[in-house]
């Protein structure tokens, strides 16, 4: 199982490509940060991947499956995209209902939509909102519901639009306990964002892209030493790696290993 882009360009009119030749390939159970700033091409690339949109040129394959074969149905029980405004996807009268969607949609026995139901609200917590109705709860827990909602099928990979924008601290804490369970499930997850330390902290690889093309696909650290690939792709350093450089102690990125370096420097 994978996604696969194989020379692939894209482009909403002839006079304005967005993305050339671009390949890629990720595995199931990776965690995958897609970096860039706005522009760069990260959001036409997830959405190729979960057929919202095809390509100009080129092929995505899902689980090697090209994706233009792929029904709508097919593809929302195997590759999920949770937007960055969960408005956008968010459309039933309570929480439970927004849930129950797809499986109604689907026809799934009661026995398999609760189990699936029970999963998704217990690795999102929303438990305490599945009577509410989604429009009238904090932005922060709808963006939860959203990616229960998603979750309901037993999907291969979810791709997360900004996932930390509008969290606080414990909303935080439970996105980093739920992508800790998807790991653990062998779940890929990929996220385009602009928080360099959710990359650093959450994530084992990261794409950086810039005018439609990836500049460096590499481990965080990797990524973050390289001075060409931050200029070109107009990224900052997370604040710990930064310190770290200040101090003259090389690439680390927490600071738990920014200390050990100190102690190791005396």
């Amino acid at each position: 199982m994978s996604i696969e882009l194989k020379d692939v360009a894209f482009a909403y009119d002839e006079a304005s490509p967005v993305l050339a030749g671009l390949n890629m390939s990720i595995a199931p159970g990776e965690r995958v940060a897609i970096v860039g700033q706005n522009g760069a091409g990260k959001t036409t690339t997830v959405k190729l991947m979960n057929g919202l949109l095809k390509p100009t040129s080129g092929s995505v394959l899902v689980n090697g499956t090209d994706t233009s074969k792929m029904t709508n149905a097919k593809m929302a029980q195997t590759v999920a995209y949770v937007f960055q405004n969960p408005d956008d996807q968010l459309f039933q009268s309570d929480v439970y209902s927004e849930l129950a969607y797809i499986p109604k949609y689907l026809k799934w026995g009661k026995q398999d939509t609760k189990q699936r139901l029970e999963r998704a609200i217990s690795m999102t917590g929303i438990r305490p909102f599945v009577d509410d109705n989604p429009a009238d709860l904090p932005f922060a827990i709808k963006k939860f519901v959203a990616i229960a909602a998603v979750l309901v099928p037993r999907v291969d990979f979810v791709i997360l639009d900004e996932p930390t924008a509008g969290l606080d601290g414990r909303g935080l804490e439970i996105l980093q306990r739920m992508l800790d369970r998807l790991h653990e499930d062998g779940i890929g997850v990929i996220t385009i964002t602009h928080d360099m330390r959710f990359v650093a902290d959450s994530f084992d690889r990261v794409i950086a892209m810039a005018h439609g093309k990836i500049q460096a696909d590499g481990t965080p650290g990797e990524v973050f030493a390289r001075d060409d690939v931050l200029a070109e792709c107009r990224l900052q350093r997370p604040t710990a790696a930064h310190i770290a450089r200040e101090l003259g102690l090389g690439n680390h990125l927490g600071i738990e290993e920014i200390a050990a370096a100190m102690i190791a420097k005396k």
